[in-house]
């Protein structure tokens, strides 16, 4: 649960300060009456993220065992390739969010309704989708038929959303680099654990080879019924008999990827050698 509420955090932050960083812009510009579409633009948004959502969740029903595997399989491993991007992304943009905000609204400004429409359906449904398709492999790979995973998402999203309003109040002020580096590094690890999920649905539906051939097994000693057994599952999707292609699989996205998203940006190694002071802090969230 503690994982699948850190997607939801994370995620639904992004897309409340793409909300926050629009509405003020309007706010402090003037611009009261541009408003009204933007909202129908995040409402849409949202709509298309749930019902992408329900599609993955109730269409899948429909297949046989193989094809539900497959299919979970692929959409684990695609999402996993989504979140690491959004990971890396965000680390280096967050000092330029706003302002590559204010300058598409500025152009959607001039174009009209349906540009700004536009505008905050791409800034908020790209979150949206990815949230979606994040959270329906998440889920799957913490237990099928379980309300944990889910709650722990929607209860991470709920705090985004009061996060947001703080921020938008100037109530709240945070170190957005510092968050984004914790919860990325927190989100690589969760990452890591769903693309191993995945490439075991893989090997169910018989994709990929190597499922009769066990890792470990400490099934004995944590029982995956047990509390801890349910703990590690939630938060790492920690299996006690992975096979050795999962294990490989994770060891070989973990390592990497959490060396390269802590690793110092050239920028900043650079002033580092060179003795200069380090650079400024990022603007925190009440700024936005």
């Amino acid at each position: 649960m503690l994982g699948n509420y850190l997607i939801g955090l994370r995620e639904g932050l992004e897309a409340s300060l793409v909300v926050c960083i629009l509405v003020a812009y309007l706010v402090k510009t003037d611009r009261r009456d541009a408003l009204r579409p933007v909202w129908a633009g995040i409402g849409i948004a949202c709509t298309v993220s749930l019902a992408f959502g329900a599609a993955l969740e109730f269409g899948s029903q429909e297949l046989t065992f193989e094809a539900q595997e497959l299919l979970g399989g692929s959409l684990s491993i695609i999402s996993v390739g989504l979140v690491t991007w959004m990971i890396f992304w965000m680390r280096r943009t967050a000092r330029h969010l706003k302002r590559d905000l204010h300058g598409r609204l500025d152009a959607a400004l001039r174009m009209g309704t349906g540009a700004l429409v536009a505008t905050a359906l791409l800034a908020v449904g790209r979150e949206g989708l990815e949230t979606a398709l994040f959270v329906w492999a998440s889920v799957r790979a913490g237990g099928e038929g379980r309300a944990g995973p889910l709650v722990g998402v929607l209860l991470g999203i709920a705090t985004a959303i009061v996060l947001g309003w703080l921020f938008y109040r100037g109530a709240l002020r945070i170190n957005l680099a510092k968050f984004f580096t914790w919860t990325g590094s927190m989100l690589v690890v969760v990452a890591a654990g769903v693309l191993a999920y995945g490439v075991h649905d893989l090997q169910e539906a018989r994709f990929v080879g190597g499922l009769r051939t066990k890792a470990f097994d400490i099934t004995g000693t944590v029982p995956p019924d047990s509390w801890y057994g349910t703990l590690l599952k939630g938060v790492f999707n920690f299996q006690p008999d992975p096979t050795v292609v999962q294990v490989t699989v994770w060891a070989l996205y973990l390592v990497p990827t959490m060396i390269f998203f802590l690793a110092p940006r050239r920028g900043e190694a650079g002033r580092g050698k060179a003795g200069r002071p380090a650079p400024a802090t990022p603007p925190t969230a009440s700024n936005a």
